[in-house]
């Protein structure tokens, strides 16, 4: 549960790295929310055409407000590769774009400290440890 909740914490820092884990860890808890309001919606309506509009109004809210961190995991998973954050952009690029974007995020990061921090999975201390 931290990792899900890790870049909800962590709002607006487009700075640093994150790991994969917490990155495939909230895009986890983002699809169980919005499925789970989603199904709310269609139980709690009238009929299979006529969803109840107090979980779409919740889940609209929630997609509005998690946005940027959405966003800032995604910019620091391209940190931790040691690419630039405005690899983001490539969401934009039609049919094409999210494939790429994923296929980025699956890849590992950069072993030990880049231009962007230390590495989140080991620490500085742990790297210096165990390759000397």
């Amino acid at each position: 549960m931290h990792w899900m909740l890790l870049p909800l914490k962590r709002y607006a820092d487009f700075s640093g790295r994150s790991r994969r884990l917490e990155f495939w860890m909230f895009q986890l808890f983002y699809l169980v929310v919005i499925t789970g309001l989603t199904t709310l919606a269609f139980l709690m309506g009238d009929g299979p055409n006529d969803p109840s509009i107090v979980p779409l109004l919740m889940l609209g809210l929630f997609i509005v407000g998690t946005i940027v961190p959405a966003i800032a995991v995604q910019v620091r998973r391209f940190h931790d590769q040691d690419r630039s954050g405005l690899f983001v952009l490539l969401n934009f690029i039609p049919y094409a774009g999210g494939l790429i974007v994923f296929v980025f995020m699956v890849l590992p990061g950069t072993r030990g400290s880049n231009r962007f921090g230390p590495d989140p999975v080991f620490g500085e201390r742990e790297v210096e440890r165990v390759f000397t």
